[in-house]
């Protein structure tokens, strides 16, 4: 008999062997994305911390990815997985188990009342944003979809066609009847400050790249990867009329705003007092365990009853099971109020250092969803792509973990796990400051 412990391979931890073995053994797709001149290998994590190979400690202030939402390691979720793992790993959707229906239970609350909210859980964002884009066509029994251009949804077939930053957008025939309008960035956006110029806009697309009847329209309430964009009031309200009275459905991707992120409520939506007709969340939902979910207005979700559609591990009792310990952790620690009272001091701390750099053409942001956007100068606000990479590189250096983030790459992004606490703030400032500080100077250095 095998014991357990023989049964487990040995893992080679020396950095030359990690990155030999990946750059080997990984396909092109998956080892493109490497944000750091030299890799960052991770070792551990706890709460809003990680720790490198070599045992460097560094701030998270990605979250992993947006993934981690109430913090790495959290022992709720670990309990609740190792729980769940004991009793029975997988349980496909062809039969039944208490705990994802428990879950979306518990998701469906979360929704505005007054309407019948049905869950659909996905392996990942990407395929909920599939899955919410047939709903739409589905249940309209029209094709033409609008998106926002410097949007972000995903990089299957169907979500890149809807994703509006060319970086993620593969040379190949696109997803067809999708049409972009400018989104209503208040720093850089083409129409300039402002909301109306942006509603008018769709009007215009609808009334020229569309046939006149819509399946929906899809948006982020803060474009995550787009460099933390939020929506401007009255946007989304006056967006979902529009869509509404072309016959479409309103879909919302929360993957990245949701869970408590803007300091708000649980759900970016609720700050513009709208009601989707579709809303698609991941990431933070299972704090690292791969999970994603549709949650849908009944009539909606219904108009796909008559064909098959499951995703084999979408509905898995393991992920619901941390899904379900994520909700808790967030209402019993109160993280929702601690990402608005310490979001509220690093922004805080973020402009102060604006005022020191001239290189700092917008700081942006509202819980933990924090920009920091470099231009070359403040009147033109020409990106600096190439300072943005050297004042990313220094914040690693610094003890910070981060993303470069923008259509132009020229956004520093932070979007830090949930339980970031007042005592990380000056910490991350005093990083920042020497960050700009050595970029500075190397950009002195490379002058002379």
């Amino acid at each position: 008999m095998v014991t357990a412990s023989a049964a487990i391979p040995d893992v080679d931890w020396s950095r030359d062997a990690i990155i030999k073995r990946r750059d080997k053994y990984f396909a092109a797709t998956q080892r493109a994305f490497v944000p750091y001149r030299t890799p960052l290998i991770i070792k551990k994590g706890r709460g809003q911390y990680l720790w490198d190979e070599d045992g460097n400690r560094l701030i998270d202030l990605l979250g992993m990815n947006l993934c981690i939402s109430v913090g790495h390691a959290h022992p709720a979720i670990v309990a609740a997985v190792r729980e769940q793992v004991e009793a029975l790993t997988h349980c496909t959707t062809m039969f039944h188990h208490p705990i994802p229906a428990h879950f979306a239970e518990e998701l469906a609350a979360t929704m505005p009342k007054g309407h019948d909210w049905v869950v659909h859980f996905t392996n990942s964002g990407a395929e909920a944003i599939d899955l919410a884009l047939m709903m739409a066509r589905c249940s309209t029994g029209n094709s033409d979809l609008i998106a926002l251009r410097n949007s972000y949804h995903g990089a299957t077939f169907g979500a890149q066609g809807v994703t509006g930053v060319r970086n993620f957008r593969h040379n190949i025939g696109q997803l067809p009847n999708v049409s972009f309008v400018a989104e209503p960035n208040q720093y850089r956006g083409i129409f300039g400050p402002g909301t109306q110029p942006y509603l008018d806009e769709i009007d215009r697309t609808i009334a020229y790249t569309t046939s006149g009847r819509l399946a929906g329209m899809i948006m982020e309430t803060v474009q995550g990867y787009g460099g933390i964009v939020f929506m401007p009031d009255g946007y989304m309200k006056g967006a979902f009329e529009r869509i509404r009275a072309a016959g479409g459905v309103c879909i919302v991707d929360e993957v990245q705003s949701g869970f408590g992120k803007t300091g708000d409520a649980m759900w970016g939506f609720e700050a513009h007092g709208v009601v989707p007709d579709i809303v698609v969340m991941a990431k933070g939902i299972g704090n690292g365990i791969p999970l994603g979910a549709v949650v849908a207005k009944r009539d909606v979700a219904e108009s796909m009853s008559q064909k098959f559609l499951f995703h084999t591990y979408g509905a898995n009792p393991m992920a619901c099971a941390a899904g379900r310990a994520v909700l808790r952790v967030i209402k019993e620690e109160k993280l929702i109020e601690n990402a608005r009272k310490v979001g509220a001091a690093l922004k805080a701390e973020l402009d102060a250092l604006m005022q020191r750099h001239k290189i700092i053409g917008d700081v942006r942001g509202r819980g933990f969803m924090m920009a920091v956007e470099l231009v070359e100068d403040r009147q033109t606000k020409r990106p600096a792509p190439e300072e943005t990479a050297e004042v990313f590189e220094a914040t690693r250096r610094n003890g910070l973990v981060m993303s470069k983030s923008g259509n132009f790459k020229n956004v520093l992004r932070m979007v830090p796990p949930l339980c970031l606490s007042m005592d990380d703030v000056q910490p991350v400032a005093q990083a920042l400051e020497k960050s700009f500080a050595d970029a500075d100077r190397q950009r002195w250095a490379v002058a002379r």
